[in-house]
């Protein structure tokens, strides 16, 4: 009676969403092992028949010539130094400069008096220079693709661009910065809030100071995504685009997001059961 006991709750214990009906979500960060479904396909391994390859071409004009010249011939030691090469065998090589340093451009606003009226005159900066000192576009570009495209932490993005061009930035600069795709973000929450596709929702358990819930909604062509400390209503609650969707909404049907009832809802085909 003890064993059978102790083999029914070892079973209970085992289960996960790939041996019951239990959703992914429910797994946590302890995540079973997956077993690979690739199997050999018999091809040599490399690039196959009929596919277009890629390569280096070599450019026209490039920046720099080192010439490798020969000094003596090899088989009889006579001197070359003076004798005209007939031609040369090339090879380039690709790189990023040996010191990268960010260029400063620095605005003059002239002042002058006017020698009829007396009166001051100063000239305009254009709107972009708004600072005594202050980064670039093209920088800022950088700091937003690391930060928000590539997902690197702030901090890291700060450090990527200081050893980059050997310029200190600091992590409230890259945040700063990583603040000018909040138009875009709510652009984004607005388009899965209202459009009539489909929108894919989940949420997973990360590691950030603790367990967190990294929220997800998502089209074939859009995607948001928030950490959040809650898994549930009160975080689906304040990301807000639940609450105000009539459209259909794709999940494992766990129970909070059955809430909205204003919504439609449907099960991921992941899923082989409602939760």
């Amino acid at each position: 009676m003890q064993e059978a006991r102790i083999r029914e709750l070892e079973a209970r214990l085992n289960k996960d969403s790939h041996n019951s009906s239990k959703p992914p979500t429910s797994d946590g960060l302890k995540k079973p092992h997956k077993h690979g479904l690739r199997h050999k396909s018999g091809k040599k391994s490399g690039g196959q028949a009929g596919h277009e390859g890629h390569r280096l071409e070599p450019v026209a004009d490039p920046k720099y010539i080192v010439v490798h010249p020969v000094i003596r011939c090899q088989y009889c030691q006579a001197p070359l130094d003076d004798v005209t090469a007939e031609k040369y065998e090339k090879r380039q090589i690709f790189d990023v400069p040996e010191d990268v340093k960010l260029e400063v451009t620095e605005h003059r606003a002239e002042i002058k008096d006017c020698p009829r009226c007396r009166e001051v005159n100063e000239g305009e900066f254009p709107e972009a220079v708004s600072q005594a000192t202050q980064y670039g576009p093209r920088v800022r570009a950088q700091m937003v693709y690391f930060s928000n495209y590539q997902l690197v932490p702030q901090k890291r993005t700060a450090e990527i661009i200081a050893e980059l061009y050997h310029q200190a930035v600091s992590e409230a600069a890259v945040k700063k910065v990583a603040q000018c795709v909040t138009l875009i973000v709510e652009k984004i929450k607005e388009h899965l809030t209202k459009t009539e596709e489909a929108v894919n929702f989940n949420e997973s358990g990360m590691r950030e100071d603790g367990l967190k819930w990294l929220h997800s909604a998502s089209t074939a062509s859009a995607t948001f995504f928030t950490i959040h400390a809650k898994r549930g209503q009160i975080a689906m609650d304040e990301i807000g685009i639940l609450p105000e969707r009539t459209g259909w909404c794709i999940h494992d049907y766990w129970k909070p997001y059955l809430i909205y009832q204003q919504a439609k809802h449907d099960l991921c085909g992941a899923h082989p059961h409602a939760n």
